[in-house]
């Protein structure tokens, strides 16, 4: 369609038609939680609160292909098993999930991080009180997280964790949390 000047009309719909089409062909087609991270500014950063510990954290752990070693050590230390005071190396790949979901979430509020790493004497006790506590959990390894959003649904956290592609992904809607970790790529609750 043309002007009565000889030059092209845009019609709203064209306009929202080729955003459209420059969307899809830019959406990321990365099969792994790195993917999802390229082109985050070249950082990597996470956003936690710790309800339990009262303990806040925004660091950031990654920028421009480095691991920040003293960061890696502030998430492991606020990643502990606050119960027994006991800190466990977190796995980046756990962490780089997290901090992958959270951007596919637009979110700027932080995670409530309901627990982090286990030591072998948290997991038996919360196995005592609860059939869905593993007795192999990824917890023990430093592996897993399960996390909360209260501005998203355990749904909407757990498709963004999902969609990385890189790791187990447990809903939990009884509890309101979703469980993350760098294990074989599953999904349970769902």
């Amino acid at each position: 369609m043309t002007t009565e000047t000889g030059s092209p009309k845009i019609s709203r719909r064209g306009v929202l038609g080729a955003f459209a089409a420059t969307a899809v062909v830019a959406a990321p087609t990365y099969s792994k939680a790195a993917g999802f991270l390229r082109g985050a500014g070249d950082i990597r950063r996470l956003r936690m609160y710790n309800g339990r510990t009262g303990e806040s954290m925004d660091a950031i752990y990654w920028i421009e292909g480095d691991y920040i070693k003293d960061s890696i050590k502030e998430v492991n230390y606020f990643m502990r098993d606050w119960r027994r005071d006991e800190v466990k190396a977190i796995d980046i790949r756990t962490l780089d999930i997290i901090a992958a979901a959270h951007n596919l979430l637009d979110v700027r509020e932080p995670y409530l991080l309901l627990s982090g790493y286990r030591s072998p004497a948290t997991n038996a006790m919360l196995r005592a009180r609860s059939s869905g506590v593993a007795k192999h959990s990824l917890h023990l390894t430093g592996q897993a997280a399960d996390l909360r959003l209260s501005s998203r649904s355990v749904n909407q956290v757990a498709k963004a964790a999902e969609a990385c592609r890189a790791g187990g992904v447990g809903r939990y809607y009884g509890s309101n949390f979703v469980h993350m970790d760098c294990g074989v790529v599953r999904s349970w609750g769902g």
